[in-house]
């Protein structure tokens, strides 16, 4: 069955708006044939998640933000995610625009690049068009096709050759306003032997209708090059999140991708390395809460090209209340990456008789001399764990909430990153109600 895409714009409005923000004309008709072609594509396909029955089509209209002046004058949504006195390097996009930028002067200094994606588009041309929307790319499925032509805002992070940066880089992304198309896209390319953390925060403000996410990211770490990429979805139930992840890595490059998918509502996402490179790495924690109705499909996928390559993927989700999730792993080693390893597990925790969990494994293996293995499961709370706990004089509220953390500590113990390993601790216990 063919499901016919509404586009949100016509060619003239996409032109207006690029006029607007004074864009390269390169980009522009990158727009324009991405805009004509998602008229012309199917939804991607999600393993047993019909995202066809999702609102779809709440775009939003370009609109400008105002910057802010300082930081003291940032949105209570996002006050706690971002501290003044710390002056690190941060950007922060509200709805259509950025609002605020700001780059440490010590890593200006090497040669470090990061501010919004319109700004370098129109400044470091060289540095963007050879890499903007060659791994997320517009042919795939018509919201890949809406994402090239509709992205605003966003995130440039260059890293120049045999730059190490020790703190993380972050980036805001609030959507507070029905009305604005909220749709960044982040690209970052760390040079050979580079090495960067990069983290991010998405949140819902005050909302007074839907509002559709479509969010794209490329990662792209060159011979030698290290990136940990760490994200937080916590947008509110009123918006639809869809989520393209996607890296690639050269030669004894490595990615690591920490995800912590605290929505509310529906969501569907795909994290993904292709490891092109000899020797490359990824290694992929998710973990995600799910409640209320929310449907959920999280994707996590790794493409073995390079020999030696090694790829791990954990996923954890809980669901509660009659929240559903689908969790996906996929490796595939192509013919010629000898010596690769893959590994996968993914689990899922069901804390109400009402809510679903699926999880499916998937290895697809076309060499020989390989290494590869994968588990999953799903499964209620353990009552006899629980009744052990409350022989101590644990209540029973006491008692799920251990068992809980204790099924998610062995992915957010691994994070290297203490600040996010509380905020994870913080929402975990929010989307619990705890």
């Amino acid at each position: 069955m063919t499901t016919q895409t509404t586009l949100p714009v016509n060619s003239d409005t996409l032109r207006a708006w690029a006029q607007q923000k004074n864009e390269p004309a390169w980009l522009t008709e990158l727009r324009l044939k991405a805009l004509e072609l998602a008229g012309q594509l199917e939804l991607p396909q999600f393993e047993k998640t019909k995202i066809d029955r999702w609102d779809l089509s709440q775009y939003g209209a370009y609109q400008a933000e105002e910057a802010l002046a300082s930081l003291d004058e940032a949105p209570a949504a996002i006050a706690d995610l971002i501290k003044p006195e710390e002056n690190g390097s941060l950007i922060i996009q509200r709805n259509s625009g950025i609002v605020y930028t700001h780059l440490s002067a010590d890593l200006a200094a090497k040669g470090v690049i990061f501010t919004d994606l319109e700004t370098a588009a129109r400044e470091h041309e060289e540095l963007v068009k050879p890499y903007l929307h060659t791994v997320v790319k517009s042919e795939e499925s018509s919201i890949a096709a809406l994402h090239t032509a509709l992205w605003n805002g966003g995130v440039f992070l260059y890293v120049p050759k045999n730059v190490e940066i020790e703190a993380p880089l972050q980036a805001v992304f609030l959507t507070d306003d029905a009305g604005a198309a909220f749709a960044p896209h982040i690209l970052i390319v760390a040079d050979t032997n580079s090495s960067v953390t990069y983290v991010d925060n998405y949140v819902s403000g005050e909302l007074s209708s839907p509002v559709f996410h479509n969010g794209a990211v490329e990662v792209y770490a060159k011979a030698g090059a290290k990136v940990r990429y760490a994200t937080v979805h916590q947008l509110n139930g009123s918006t639809t999140d869809i989520s393209f992840r996607r890296a690639v890595t050269d030669n004894d490059a490595s990615i690591e991708w920490i995800v912590g998918e605290m929505n509310n509502g529906n969501t569907a996402s795909n994290t993904m390395t292709v490891l092109k490179g000899n020797g490359s790495t990824s290694d992929s924690k998710i973990i995600a809460v799910g409640s209320g109705a929310q449907k959920i499909n999280y994707t996590t996928q790794a493409q073995h090209f390079g020999r030696d390559s090694a790829s791990q993927m954990i996923t954890r989700a809980v669901m509660r209340e009659e929240a559903s999730a689908i969790i996906n792993g996929i490796t595939k080693i192509e013919k010629g990456a000898t010596k690769a390893d893959g590994q996968q597990t993914e689990k899922v925790l069901m804390l109400s008789p009402k809510s679903r969990g699926d999880a499916n494994p998937i290895l697809l293996i076309d060499e020989d001399d390989v290494t590869a293995g994968h588990a999953a499961s799903v499964g209620q709370v353990n009552q006899e764990q629980i009744y052990y706990l409350m022989s101590r004089g644990i209540t029973r509220e006491e008692a799920e909430r251990l068992i809980i953390y204790g099924f998610l500590a062995p992915v957010v113990s691994e994070i290297p990153l203490p600040a996010l390993q509380e905020q994870l601790q913080r929402l975990v216990e929010r989307k619990l109600g705890q």
